[in-house]
């Protein structure tokens, strides 16, 4: 398998794409600018498979390998940006007010393109690779979006895999598990109704702003008198929605919350139990609970096999001990899950070294990173499509 070096003859080129892609970011679906050049950069490699406006602005290009038929198997880089302010300082520095990539899907982008035009080069492997430009990760949806257009069926993938950048590790090193790496999402909303008065005579009220209170107190304790201690699970309640007087007690509160898990059977849990508490405490009270609970993001969940062959692919690159394969799962959520959902497949973390962390408006994406990308995502075209 190859190692860095053979790969640092594209990095200079691929890290002008990177900056330029960085100036120019753009948000969820709407990154039309991104997508053609993506899209124009592939034709020049030489790939004539290309095809766009996959869920508005998704872009996938097939590469047919050079040694006969054979599985096709998917990569995926996402596009979007964040609705931030840049104060990163650097020279590549967001030309678009109000917006930066500030997640290093610039550096994700250019990372896919430098081995696309690796592999459109040697095409040393059997079978296809997908390269998927996907729009929206920050939106949540936009891999959804792809995989109900019929990603997986319309070009034949049998197998997916994701990378992301993770500042805190080192350049040149990689973290992946088996099983959950990063949290399911959802999101609740509490609307608790008593009946509110005058704040100098709260005994003639039901007062809804206390009973709130106790309900973000008692879901402090789902968790830690519920659960086992090495079970993952959070629950925060970052909203708490009430009067804008000093002087009146409001009818109605809302809390808006979220829940990380890293099981299907934790997410179960915790919907029931926060319905329940709720109702509980304020029907204790006199008053009446509405609960809305919304699943987002699914559990990010790497198979066995794929996740072996994603691991091989990191230590062909890097050697063994720079690829953690017990990496602690993360709890935030991404969308890449849904495209696990629909086929087997692994994600894993690229070392973006001592960088702020994302969605920092002081963040930006390590070029030194760019050469082990491209690496990983050729090596392991060339090891799980070999000839």
């Amino acid at each position: 398998m190859r190692s860095v070096n053979d790969f640092r003859y594209i990095h200079e080129e691929a890290t002008a794409w990177r900056h330029h892609l960085h100036q120019n970011p753009e948000l969820d679906y709407r990154v039309h600018n991104t997508a053609n050049f993506v899209a124009e950069k592939l034709a020049s490699f030489g790939i004539n498979h290309i095809e766009t406006g996959i869920a508005e602005t998704g872009v996938v290009a097939v590469i047919q390998g050079a040694h006969g038929d054979g599985p096709t198997i998917g990569l995926r880089a996402d596009m979007d940006a964040l609705p931030i302010v840049e104060q990163s300082g650097k020279p590549w520095t967001s030309l678009v007010e109000g917006k930066m990539h500030a997640c290093g899907h610039d550096g994700h982008t250019a990372m896919l393109l430098g081995a696309a035009k690796h592999l459109a080069a040697t095409r040393n492997f059997k079978g296809s690779v997908a390269l998927i430009f996907q729009p929206a990760e920050e939106d949540g949806q936009g891999a959804n979006r792809m995989v109900q257009q019929g990603l997986m069926d319309r070009f034949n993938i049998s197998q997916v895999y994701g990378m992301h950048n993770m500042p805190g590790l080192e350049v040149g090193k990689f973290g992946i598990r088996d099983g959950s790496i990063m949290a399911a999402l959802d999101e609740f909303d509490i609307v608790i109704t008593g009946r509110g008065g005058h704040a100098a005579t709260p005994h003639h009220t039901i007062d809804p702003v206390v009973i709130g209170a106790q309900i973000v107190t008692a879901l402090q304790t789902l968790v830690s008198r519920n659960l086992d201690p090495t079970d993952a699970l959070v629950v925060s309640v970052p909203k708490f929605t009430g009067s804008e007087s000093y002087h009146i007690i409001p009818d109605s509160v809302t809390l808006g919350g979220t829940v990380r898990s890293l099981s299907p059977a934790l997410r179960d849990f915790a919907e029931k139990q926060i319905k329940t508490c709720a109702e509980n405490i304020a029907a204790a009270f006199g008053a009446t609970v509405e609960f809305r609970h919304r699943r987002l993001e699914p559990l990010t969940f790497n198979h066995t096999e794929a996740f072996e062959r994603a691991t091989a692919a990191a230590r062909s690159l890097v050697g063994r001990e720079a690829v953690n394969d017990q990496v602690k799962p993360v709890m935030v959520s991404e969308d890449f899950s849904y495209m696990l959902q629909a086929r087997p497949g692994a994600f894993l973390f690229l070392g973006n070294g001592a960088t702020a962390g994302l969605h920092n408006p002081t963040y930006d994406f390590d070029d030194n990173a760019i050469p082990y990308g491209i690496g990983y995502w050729v090596n392991l075209v060339e090891r799980t499509l070999a000839a």
